[in-house]
């Protein structure tokens, strides 16, 4: 727990002494507490110390620090209200928490889809009507606690995050789909809400299980016995970077945090850099492919080239593909062009060389590349790594092959680590076998969920599955094995789990019709619940713009099944089939009210016989049923609907919420 400490770094003063008693980054101002029940509060202090927890809504709570100096007790708490004050102390030191409100908190996680902010990532990925939701965010009885991205090798004791209240400022950066539910139950519950939001886009379901429930899965108990088997080098590498000078990253609202680092490392740029002893790398490739493997961090490039070819009095363009996330990139010492704000990994880097930058005979190229998460690197094609002259786009150098390389800072826990350059002490780092990235199971669990878990709660919203859409049988397993994890190590009993169900994209061979399916199965989980998105996805964009939809369909499973509002809730869930002759009759849960098709008549179902082949089918609505037949198939047996990577709905019940995909099968 390092609470205070980073309170000191962030405010910029310097003490030379800090209190014994530490209280986790979740106990801080603004904070949300559940109304109406026992919440945990935890912390560390000095063994053998009473803590003495005095609330201004008059309820009061002791405990005595274990050995080790941890604690743990709970305060009851009031009906939804505030703003209130709770002071917690030890015979030495008093921390007061104040502008605290009661009322209802949820844990928001998953991939990307949960992680995209109401600003979006320009510039590709941007939310529908994003300025104007921005502008008109002005609810500061919605608190916000975003969890710093950690991939961990053991479970971890605190975060990095702080709560905000929410206004224009806070919300650009936080969750969409997280504040777009949060505001939905505010405005119908009237309740101050808590949204505690952690997740890291890419990453599969079990990255987010802890190790006693992932022990059934051979495939990943290879992994967790490496880990366990390597705890005493994972000790090591982490008091080595321990030691090492840190930059911490700023909020996310702030789009210049990454301009404002210095790592120290302008020399770097210069022709003159003594570059000796740097390992090269062949490029263009993501660096995880390479001897750097999994690695968040800022990595220099450098490459001599001979620009004799060209005529020294014009300008030259640089062409060097797209760069995964940002970069800083200079020919000779001189800056030729940057992109050093997040979202634009995708976009292919093309600059200017000015002539008078140029040198006859041997040049160099620098090319500083953060990245922050997920893959990293100069990548792209052959083709696109190239210098020719800005009139002569034929004449072609090509800069594709070896380059050097040297990391100079990496990051992890929403800090940078510096790494001495001259002394390359990157290439001196300790060695860990196992990989600490968020790929591997149980890491971010670990950095993410374990810190998290003992605050009480109400829910939890979930959205993810795309990083899981090539195993999609397993998930069936796998994703009410997190469910069952969660509520197990929460200890609050089966708590609601309202996930999403993914949207149409194009995943070439992944199979997410049938991911789509194993979502819809966990619904046999108690307590659970599942928007629907088959007619908000974009199936070019793995980031659909519209999360004000999600949130609210997420939302509306909340208001009905947690807090018994009487509303329509979900689409059609696929429920029976009957066989009638030639014709299958479709019978769905939450259809009381009426079907509709989308204009132009339902489409995307098909029909099979006992040969399990399947038929494109006509469908019709009629009643509270749909009739799926076809010329070809005179004794159906089974019938899909959705059954594709693409395909949108065309299937709604008359609130206007879509059908599920679904299959009737089990072949």
């Amino acid at each position: 727990m390092k609470t205070l400490i980073r309170i000191i770094i962030t405010t910029g003063f310097i003490l030379t002494t800090l209190s014994a008693m530490e209280l986790p980054a979740l106990f801080t101002d603004n904070m949300v507490l559940q109304q109406s029940t026992n919440v945990k509060i935890w912390g560390k202090a000095s063994p053998g110390k009473m803590i003495t927890i005095e609330s201004s809504w008059g309820e009061k709570a002791t405990a005595v620090t274990a050995d080790d100096g941890h604690w743990k007790t709970d305060i009851k708490t009031p009906a939804a209200g505030g703003p209130y004050s709770l002071s917690i102390s030890d015979k030495d030191t008093v921390i007061k928490i104040n502008d605290l409100l009661i009322g209802e908190v949820w844990f928001c996680s998953g991939q990307s889809n949960m992680e995209m902010p109401v600003q979006g990532w320009p510039p590709n990925d941007l939310i529908d009507n994003y300025q104007q939701e921005i502008e008109q965010a002005k609810y500061p009885e919605i608190r916000m606690f975003t969890v710093a991205r950690n991939a961990a090798l053991f479970n971890q004791d605190d975060v990095i995050g702080n709560w905000r209240k929410c206004d224009p400022q806070s919300v650009k950066s936080f969750s969409a789909t997280a504040y777009f539910f949060g505001k939905k139950l505010y405005k119908d519950l009237q309740v101050p809400i808590g949204l505690i939001h952690s997740s890291w886009g890419g990453t599969p379901a079990q990255a987010w299980m802890d190790e006693e429930h992932l022990q059934k899965y051979p495939e990943y108990k290879a992994v967790i016995d490496q880990i366990d088997g390597s705890l005493e080098k994972i000790t090591e590498q982490k008091a080595w970077l321990d030691n090492l000078q840190q930059l911490i990253l700023g909020p996310a609202d702030n789009v210049n945090r990454f301009e404002e680092l210095d790592f120290m490392d302008n020399a770097v740029k210069e022709a003159a850099f003594d570059d000796h002893g740097w390992q090269t790398m062949s490029l263009p490739r993501l660096w995880e492919d390479s001897q750097i493997g999994a690695f968040d961090g800022v990595v220099w490039f450098r490459r001599e080239v001979d620009l004799s070819s060209f005529n020294q009095d014009q300008d030259l363009i640089l062409e060097l593909g797209p760069i995964d996330d940002m970069d800083i990139t200079y020919v000779n010492g001189v800056e030729v062009g940057r992109h050093m704000k997040e979202g634009f990994w995708s976009v292919k880097r093309k600059y200017t060389i000015p002539a008078n930058v140029i040198k006859k005979g041997s040049n160099i190229i620098a090319v500083k590349v953060v990245d922050n998460q997920g893959g990293g690197g100069i990548y792209g094609s052959a083709d696109d790594m190239k210098i020719y002259p800005s009139e002569n786009p034929g004449k072609i150098l090509s800069l594709a092959g070896e380059w050097k390389f040297l990391p100079v800072a990496e990051y992890k826990n929403a800090s940078f680590y510096l790494f001495d350059i001259a002394d390359k002490q990157y290439y001196k780092r300790p060695k860990v076998p196992v990989e600490s990235n968020p790929d591997t199971p149980t890491t971010l669990y670990k950095g993410m969920v374990h810190p998290v878990v003992p605050y009480t709660i109400k829910g939890t919203i979930w959205y993810q599955g795309e990083a899981n859409v090539n195993n999609p049988k397993q998930y069936e397993e796998l994703f009410p094995d997190l469910i069952g994890n969660w509520r197990d190590v929460w200890g609050l009993g089966d708590f609601p789990f309202y996930f999403v169900q993914i949207a149409p994209y194009d995943y070439g061979d992944g199979q997410s019709w049938k991911l789509r399916d194993a979502q819809r199965k966990t619904l046999r989980v108690p307590n659970t619940g599942m928007a629907v998105t088959l007619d908000i996805g974009n199936p070019k964009n793995i980031h659909p713009g519209n999360k004000q939809d999600v949130g609210k369909r997420l939302a509306l499973w909340a208001l009905a099944k947690t807090y018994a509002k009487n509303l329509v809730f979900s689409g059609p869930l696929y429920e029976s089939i009957d066989i009638k002759g030639d014709k299958a009759l479709i019978h769905f849960k939450y259809s009381a009210k009426g079907l509709k098709a989308k204009e132009g008549g339902l489409k995307d179902f098909l029909i099979a016989a006992k040969d399990k082949v399947f038929k494109k089918a006509k469908a019709v609505i009629e009643g509270d049923k749909v009739i799926v037949s076809s010329p070809h198939v005179a004794e159906p047996v089974a019938v899909r609907y959705l059954w594709d990577n693409t395909s949108q709905a065309t299937l709604f019940n008359v609130a206007g919420l879509p059908a599920s995909s679904f299959r009737t099968d089990n072949w």
